[in-house]
């Protein structure tokens, strides 16, 4: 078989996906806008990661018991909507500074979550996603090749948490860049509130979405 043909295929599709908006964009948009470039990219590695996690589950087949068997797809779901409500509510309580004229020279260090917290918000929020582990189900089991060797689907999987990773950290730079990052904090927590409003109508939709099927 041909190892390219396919690759492309899977590059293109998981570009599409990751490129979407969806709980990811929001995690690594909020904290691009609210706490810098460093925790931006400590939660888009997060996210990275947890690709690995789907991939994981795709390959050892608990994603397929994900699909068949409702009760647990809904208590991830239901898992992933507290996880993202949580967050979400956190957001729309953001306040403006009380000191806008150095807010941009100098942020309140303790409000800023370490890296490692910034990373786990970011794993958390894709790994508790049971949608993104159906995508790479579905894209396992309808683009790959039943004959594909197993060693290249783990190349596949390693390139997708790569790729993912490298596209949120490339969000995170843009946003972070002086004049964005300067403009966006003096206003940021009108983005805040958004994104909170944002990641609860995912929450919702998750739910919604998830106990009609």
């Amino acid at each position: 078989m041909s190892f390219w043909p396919e690759f492309l295929l899977i590059a293109v599709v998981h570009l599409m996906a990751v490129a979407s908006p969806g709980p990811d964009f929001a995690i690594v948009l909020r904290y691009a806008v609210r706490f810098g470039r460093k925790q931006a990219l400590a939660a888009s590695i997060g996210i990275g990661v947890a690709i690995l996690l789907h991939v994981t589950w795709s390959l050892v087949g608990i994603a397929v018991l994900i699909q068949t068997t409702p009760w647990l797809f809904k208590l991830l779901s239901l898992a992933a909507a507290v996880y993202l409500t949580y967050i979400g509510i956190m957001a729309l309580k953001s306040q403006p500074s009380s000191h806008p004229d150095t807010m941009v020279a100098s942020e309140v260090s303790e409000r800023v979550p370490t890296s490692f917290k910034a990373f786990a918000a970011g794993f958390i929020t894709n790994g508790l996603n049971p949608k993104a582990t159906l995508f790479f189900l579905s894209l396992f089991a309808v683009i790959i090749s039943p004959v594909t060797p197993l060693s290249y689907k783990i190349i596949y999987g390693v390139y997708m948490s790569i790729a993912t990773a490298a596209w949120f950290c490339m969000l995170s730079v843009v946003l972070t860049h002086t004049k964005v990052r300067g403009f966006l904090l003096l206003k940021g927590y009108w983005f805040d509130r958004a994104m909170g409003a944002l990641l609860l109508a995912l929450a919702m939709h998750l739910v919604v979405s998830s106990f009609s099927n």
